[in-house]
């Protein structure tokens, strides 16, 4: 999970975020729709990367905040994704990998 997380901060760092101090200024738990680093084509990119870095196809029901809005949630979505449907974690009978 250390280099989904690894490609998906580069990503955000490279195309949405301008912070001094480098990649320190970026938490992987801030709500980056929140805190206006992404907005709606923000998320449109991130979405089109996701799917071409991690060769995964998202869902339009699957475009919810809860899977896009940290550095964190994305890592969680794209693994879940990787492995098939929901992370270990996550409760077998929520369809779209949101912890229940």
């Amino acid at each position: 999970m250390g280099e989904i997380r690894g490609i998906i901060r580069r990503f955000i760092l490279d195309n949405f975020v301008y912070l001094e101090g480098g990649d320190q200024g970026l938490k992987d738990d801030a709500s980056l729709l929140n805190e206006g680093v992404l907005d709606s084509v923000g998320v449109l990119s991130v979405i089109g990367f996701l799917e071409e870095m991690f060769q995964i196809e998202v869902e339009d029901h699957e475009v919810v905040p809860d899977h896009l809005e940290s550095v964190d949630a994305m890592v969680a979505f794209v693994q879940g994704k990787l492995n098939g449907g929901c992370p270990e974690e996550v409760h077998s009978d929520v369809r779209d990998c949101r912890v229940a």
